[in-house]
């Protein structure tokens, strides 16, 4: 029988390594917290962080920002008067600014198996300094490649045992996409539900891409 909750956050972040590519969802809200506490307990260190915004100086992110256990930070935006500039311009932090779209699309092609992508955004700008560009439909575009990770930490508002996940309105952001770019998806889920419960069209994650899920109750 396929049951995929274990009892506790320690159990569902077991197995994470120093050094790890850890994808970690939200956009306002949607953000696993639960987990990223859970993280920082744990004690990985050396990882590769991919988050959307790395500009904020309290929440989640600039926790394990603190921890001092990120060694490199890849997000769309960046505050120089926040933690991550701050540990950036004390040269404690590599850094690696992608735009919102093109962060979301190296997801999107690390979970469809897409090897590389041509965008015009970037194409003109500093971003582009050093790397392949070419003319696609008259306009200048810049080579990406896909943005894959060995842990994706998933917010969902409710689950099966399978692991079919619903995640509540904007909450779903980036938590399909980075769901399926990841090679171990760990996920904490507000509800638990009986297997069927979830109507296919409310099924935006799979379980075929969840490989964790333990129950933290609003």
């Amino acid at each position: 029988m396929i049951d995929k909750f274990v009892p506790d956050v320690a159990a569902a972040l077991a197995g994470i390594v120093d050094g790890a590519v850890i994808l970690l969802p939200g956009f306002g809200n949607g953000m696993p917290e639960t987990l990223v506490k859970g993280l920082i307990a744990q004690g990985a260190r050396n990882l590769t962080l991919v988050v959307n915004s790395g500009g904020r100086d309290t929440g989640p992110t600039a926790d394990l920002l603190a921890s001092g256990q990120v060694g490199k930070l890849i997000c769309s935006f960046v505050r120089a008067d926040s933690i991550a500039g701050r540990l950036f311009g004390a040269g404690k932090l590599e850094l690696e600014i992608v735009p919102q779209g093109t962060l979301a699309e190296r997801l999107r092609a690390a979970g469809a198996g897409v090897s590389a992508f041509y965008t015009p955004t970037g194409a003109d700008t500093l971003l582009a300094e050093g790397r392949e560009t070419r003319i696609i439909d008259g306009r200048n575009c810049l080579l990406e490649y896909p943005l894959p990770g060995d842990v994706a930490l998933v917010d969902a508002w409710e689950a099966d045992r399978w692991g079919n996940l619903t995640h509540r309105q904007s909450a779903r952001n980036f938590n399909p996409v980075m769901a399926m770019a990841a090679k171990r998806t760990i996920v904490q889920t507000r509800h638990v539900v009986a297997l069927g419960d979830i109507p296919p069209e409310n099924v935006h994650t799979p379980g075929v891409f969840v490989h964790r899920v333990v129950h933290v109750p609003a």
